[in-house]
């Protein structure tokens, strides 16, 4: 399998140089070459495998030949092994044809675990074989940065900066992050949003003497590997309601699109899935864009669930190129107006193909705290607020005699929450033991101006630091 740029000008790439480099050279992100297809069949042969061997299984149609499947077979054992549930990802019924697949029980208590404790394994093998180090940036919203140091702390080979916007993450969010002493991780507080953070780690990778400098590389979701491992939970949900002889729906929080894509790419190897509902909140650009073809960038609103406080969503890329017929010249056109003005321009015919799979749902703060507290009310299930909007999208927009079963992405756990949730049912859920001493921790973290080359300076003196 080799992996190609979504703008088309960079060379195509082995998925183990596609993982170390992260963002391609052009500025686009990697997708296969080809993605894999498999028949009825095939899938139905995945159905009796746990979670651990479903993921390497599903994983080696995308890494082979640079990793094998009896090696990733160990590392997803040894990966999804450490994760709270003997499930790992379990379903959990909450009516006659409503469904959520928990994604919160590995070790930082967010979906994001399921890709990156595989990502930092991948990292150290592939380091490993080249006698080489890398420095890893990545931007987050909240989940991603806790899920990347947990995975890359104490990794002789790997310096690992997280930059998150100062003030527009939870309490619990940042201490996961920045209560962590290990020497080679490093928290900036970026003093802007989640979007000026990831231009800024963008504007990193477009920097090439920097880039080379520090050997950087990426974790956030426009590494490629994030995408491929967060597929085998969609396969597992979809398999388990009764894929690929039953077709199934996903309605999945989302802000940076990474998430859903996966979905769409399971849907696009062959599983069932009849319809993607994509769920956020008032920063609302992709329900602009599936409801009405506006793709257009607005201020980001703080919300009670900032891990989707986004406007500029990297994974839509990766879709639009497919939706353009994979033509990296006009990807790169579309993507670069969208910076310059603002809008993106989409043909009508376009939108209207991806408006026939994707649907999308906004809720602001006060429907939010309404949907957890109904959702408690009616069921004793305690969600966050991330998957609360999931929750109400799938209420919405799937309604209990609707003949598909709809499947929520609970995408972290109402203990990283716990004023939202407080507010919406009248108590904080208790912190997970393994964070009982998370509030006491000493913090570790930087406040930086939404400057690049103040972040490039504090990068650089880590990295020196850090893997030298």
């Amino acid at each position: 399998m080799h992996y190609v740029s979504t703008r088309g000008a960079a060379p195509a790439l082995a998925f183990d140089d596609a993982l170390l480099a992260g963002l391609a050279s052009d500025g686009g992100l990697y997708v296969p070459e080809a993605w894999p297809e498999l028949s009825p069949a095939e899938w139905r042969r995945l159905r009796g495998l746990d979670y651990p061997d479903l993921a390497a299984a599903l994983l080696a149609l995308f890494a082979a030949p640079a990793f094998e499947h009896d090696a990733l077979q160990r590392l997803c054992r040894e990966v999804y092994g450490r994760f709270s549930h003997p499930a790992v990802a379990p379903l959990v019924q909450l009516g006659a044809k409503r469904f959520v697949i928990e994604l919160f029980h590995g070790p930082t208590l967010a979906f994001k675990d399921f890709a990156l404790q595989l990502l930092g394994r991948l990292f150290e093998r592939a380091l490993a074989a080249r006698n080489g180090a890398i420095t890893i940036v990545g931007a987050t919203s909240g989940d991603t940065g806790s899920a990347a140091i947990e995975a890359c702390r104490d990794r002789d080979r790997l310096a690992v900066v997280i930059l998150h916007p100062f003030g527009r993450v939870s309490e619990v969010q940042r201490r996961q992050m920045t209560t962590v002493a290990s020497r080679n991780v490093a928290n900036l507080a970026v003093e802007g949003s989640f979007d000026d953070c990831q231009d800024l780690v963008k504007a990193m990778f477009a920097d090439a003497a920097f880039r080379d400098e520090v050997r950087l590389s990426a974790v956030n979701s426009i590494n490629v590997c994030r995408v491929a491992a967060q597929i085998p939970y969609y396969a597992w949900a979809a398999l388990a309601l009764g894929a690929p002889d039953r077709p199934v729906a996903f309605a999945v929080p989302t802000g940076n699109f990474g998430n859903v894509l996966a979905a769409w790419a399971a849907r696009r190897m062959g599983l069932p899935i009849e319809r993607l509902i994509v769920a956020t909140n008032r920063n609302d650009i992709l329900v602009r864009f599936f409801s009405r073809n506006d793709m257009s960038i607005a201020p980001v609103v703080p919300s009670l669930s900032p891990s989707m406080d986004i406007q500029v969503s990297s994974n839509f890329e990766r879709l639009l190129f497919e939706l353009l017929g994979r033509d990296g010249a006009q990807t790169a056109n579309a993507m670069r107006t969208f910076r310059e003005a603002g809008r993106m321009p989409v043909p009508h015919a376009v939108w209207a193909e991806a408006s026939r799979l994707f649907t999308g749902f906004a809720l602001d703060d006060e429907a939010t705290l309404a949907e957890i507290a109904r959702t408690q009310r009616e069921s004793g299930y305690v969600a966050d607020p991330h998957t609360a909007i999931g929750l109400a999208a799938a209420r919405a927009l799937a309604p209990e005699d609707a003949s598909v079963p709809v499947i929520v992405a609970a995408t972290a756990h109402p203990a990283k929450f716990p004023d939202a949730v407080a507010r919406a049912v009248g108590e904080c859920p208790p912190l997970p033991p393994q964070l009982a001493e998370l509030m006491t921790r000493e913090e570790r973290y930087d406040i930086v101006p939404n400057d690049l080359a103040s972040v490039q300076s504090r990068i650089r003196a880590h990295s020196m630091k850090a893997v030298a």
